[in-house]
């Protein structure tokens, strides 16, 4: 073969090589073929998937309205006809014609656009364990013409509350009231208030979003702690420290007077006896400060109730140490809890949830030991799931000057109190008898 030819062919191979490589390049996005790609332009793949969203989201509005049952009769309808067309078959034409023509009247049901003006309203966004929370809907007609019954949901929670609103004429105002039950503590979404527009056969559901969700916070009961019942987290006078001071409460000894020393702490019968001015010294004190640990584990808890009865307990305590204005701190599991005000700090455990994956009790004595290192009273929460000996090694895990307590959820069980490994352990089996528990560590 001569050399132009096996030229020429090498060249009508080589350009072949590249279409085949550019055009796997665009249907595959292949990166390493970047070069053939010119300015990094959009490959065959990425034009069709951009096209087919933006078709998508035009789309969708309109095909929203399609329930399962409508999407069925469409299906059916095209089918039956294609089919019937094919074999002949009158039968089947009449029943695809028939769900289609079904299909075409529900279309007439949604149809027209309906203006309304909707209020919704709570009577308390947050409510105790048990209250009874009030809703209000205001429903104005906000069209020229009068509107065609139509039916208002409420979504509350995982439920959903119907309402069936009547014929409107322009200018009239519906009104509605609602009371939601509130059996557990949670952070129920009310709301968005929507209407809806359906064909009896519920082919087509049309819904219409008119009001912004509204959260109402279900918070944990708790009770009040008097004055005679919180000698556990009451400490009028603080701890005292080793670091000395001219001014403070706990005395610690008498040295002579230094220029600048403050006249008021002199000690004149000892200046009278040794004949050179004495001053006080005294040791510094500091204020109480309480971290309170609850466990979201849910191999710590037997069963739900023990979790909420924990709850309860940590959020009475943290409320009681709030009113007397002493430094504390909650910390989960998972996440710490802000206690800056009294329904931050209720809110916060309203949202509590427990886990499988959570940090574990010893965990959370751990997390706590480093740090809440400065800490005079540690108050762990938890239920029957933690054993005697994860309380001992619990103990051993914080820091060595605090007073470590647990309170131990136990709805079985009456109220009880024993030293263990250190630590002192307060058996509860409702948040009730926290008064009565607390009363009876006071005066042991």
């Amino acid at each position: 073969m001569p050399e132009a030819d096996r030229d020429t062919g090498s060249a009508t191979r080589s350009r072949f090589l590249t279409m085949v490589r550019q055009t796997q390049a665009r249907f595959s996005g292949d990166t390493r073929e970047s070069e053939l790609r010119a300015n990094d332009a959009p490959t065959l793949r990425e034009r069709a998937s951009a096209l087919w969203r933006r078709w998508s989201s035009l789309i969708a509005p309109y095909l929203e309205p399609v329930t399962g049952l409508g999407w069925l009769a469409l299906a059916v309808g095209v089918s039956a006809t294609v089919f019937g067309l094919i074999f002949g078959w009158r039968e089947v034409i009449v029943a695809g014609l028939a769900a289609l023509a079904l299909l075409a009247i529900a279309v007439l049901f949604v149809l027209g656009r309906t203006q309304y003006r909707i209020e919704l309203d709570l009577a308390y966004t947050r409510v105790v364990v048990g209250e009874r929370a009030l809703g209000r809907i205001e429903i104005h007609a906000a069209s020229n013409r009068s509107l065609p019954p139509a039916a208002i949901e409420v979504p509350v929670g995982d439920a959903v509350a119907t309402f069936d609103l009547p014929r409107m004429a322009p200018g009239d105002v519906h009104e509605d009231i609602f009371a939601i039950p509130t059996r557990r503590r949670a952070v129920l979404q009310v709301g968005p208030v929507r209407s809806v527009r359906a064909d009896p056969l519920g082919l087509l559901r049309r819904q219409v979003r008119w009001t912004d969700p509204v959260e109402l916070f279900v918070h944990p009961k708790t009770v009040h702690l008097d004055a005679t019942s919180v000698g556990l987290i009451r400490d009028l006078e603080g701890i005292s420290s080793r670091e000395l001071t001219d001014s403070d409460i706990s005395f610690h000894a008498l040295r002579e007077y230094a220029p600048g020393d403050d006249r008021r702490y002199i000690h004149w019968k000892s200046t009278a006896r040794t004949g050179k001015l004495m001053v006080r010294q005294f040791e510094q004190t500091k204020r109480s400060i309480l971290a309170l640990g609850l466990s979201t584990n849910a191999h710590d808890y037997v069963d739900p109730e023990e979790f909420e009865v924990s709850i309860s307990v940590l959020g009475s305590l943290g409320l009681q140490a709030i009113r007397d204005e002493m430094n504390v701190s909650v910390v989960t599991s998972k996440t710490p809890v802000s206690t800056i005000h009294p329904k931050r700090m209720l809110d916060a455990l309203s949202r509590l949830d427990y886990g499988s994956r959570h940090a574990n009790f010893l965990q959370l004595a751990a997390k706590i030991g480093r740090e809440h290192t400065d800490a005079s009273l540690i108050v762990l929460h938890a239920g029957t799931g933690v054993s005697a000996d994860d309380i001992r090694r619990a103990k051993l895990l914080l820091p060595p000057q605090a007073r470590a307590v647990v309170v131990q959820a136990n709805p079985e069980a009456g109220v009880s109190i024993r030293e263990l490994g250190g630590a002192q352990l307060l058996v509860i089996d409702e948040v009730e008898s926290l008064p009565r528990l607390l009363r009876a560590v006071s005066e042991a």
